[in-house]
């Protein structure tokens, strides 16, 4: 590569977009990272606007309605930001030529498998957000002979709205706290599923697409645990810094009644996105660590008082 490569970034404004904005150059890419006013799956004719503009070689989604509770209220709106935005970047990608790596969800799953889900098993979303989710990989599919679908699950951040830093927050202002422990995930920070994308991009770049190429991958953290085991394991990093940890207790979801039906058990099997991209992303533990560093820097410290 020649460093000249442009990625559009949509969703600009969010953990993954910035995450893919700060590690693109090391990879060699340009990164336009847009969201909103300026690209709004709510105003499609921006999506075709800023299209043009960037004249990119490859696009990412990484914008999405995910307010999962609120989508039962809005369906519409999620299925115009989770569908019909994707649906039209497909079809420009497809017009011209070009890749689009579309970032989707474990909720496309119901969660009772009690096993890893693989990308081919059924999908049986139990909400709106799910439900929108799996229109818009659909969608993709169908309208990009190109495209690439990556499914993550638990994604955090050192920065913007996420679990980590909203346990952290609270732990600031109380003693003890209950979190659900029968809920099973794969936790992924956004710095590491990042890095996947930034990866299959160079691959695409380097040595041209493949029919093979095309499709859906499991992209999460290696390993699994319940969010109660996530929240525990991040007041102890947070330790390290000599932060006090509360009592964490661990409730059923039962205890913790919402909206919107999670899946109790979405963990993602990645085997086949190191089979075709030679791709893993870490054990979830590491990159915890590496997350909680990141945020106790100096320079973070404004970043974790804002959380929550």
């Amino acid at each position: 590569m020649d460093g000249t490569e442009r990625i559009l970034v949509t969703g600009g404004s969010g953990q993954l977009a910035r995450a893919l904005d700060v590690a693109a150059p090391s990879h060699g890419f340009a990164v336009r990272c847009v969201g909103r006013p300026i690209l709004d799956f709510e105003r499609p004719a921006s999506i075709d606007t800023v299209f043009a503009e960037t004249a990119p070689a490859l696009v990412v989604n990484a914008a999405a309605y995910t307010a999962v509770d609120m989508a039962e209220d809005e369906p519409e709106a999620a299925m115009r930001a989770n569908r019909d935005g994707p649906a039209r970047l497909a079809q420009l990608c497809a017009a011209a030529g070009i890749p689009l790596i579309h970032v989707s969800t474990d909720y496309v799953f119901d969660g009772r498998k009690d096993a890893p889900y693989v990308e081919t098993d059924a999908t049986a979303p139990q909400g709106v957000y799910g439900v929108t989710k799996l229109a818009g990989e659909r969608a993709v599919l169908e309208l990009c002979p190109r495209s690439i679908v990556l499914r993550t699950s638990w994604v955090y951040s050192p920065i913007g709205r996420n679990f980590v830093r909203t346990m952290l927050a609270i732990a600031q202002r109380s003693d003890r706290l209950r979190v659900v422990a029968d809920q099973r995930g794969c936790p992924t920070q956004s710095a590491d599923l990042a890095e996947v994308i930034l990866a299959i991009a160079g691959r695409i770049m380097r040595d041209g697409w493949q029919d093979r190429y095309a499709g859906i991958y499991h992209a999460a953290g290696s390993e699994w645990t319940t969010w109660h085991g996530l929240a525990v394991a991040t007041f102890a990093e947070a330790a390290r810094y000599g932060a006090q940890a509360p009592t964490v207790e661990p409730i059923a979801t039962a205890d913790w009644p919402t909206k919107a039906v999670r899946p109790p058990d979405s963990r993602l099997d990645c085997s086949k996105l190191q089979a075709v991209f030679e791709l893993r992303l870490p054990v979830w533990r590491t990159s915890l660590a590496r997350a909680i560093d990141d945020i106790f820097a100096p320079a973070a410290q404004p970043m974790l008082h804002s959380a929550g």
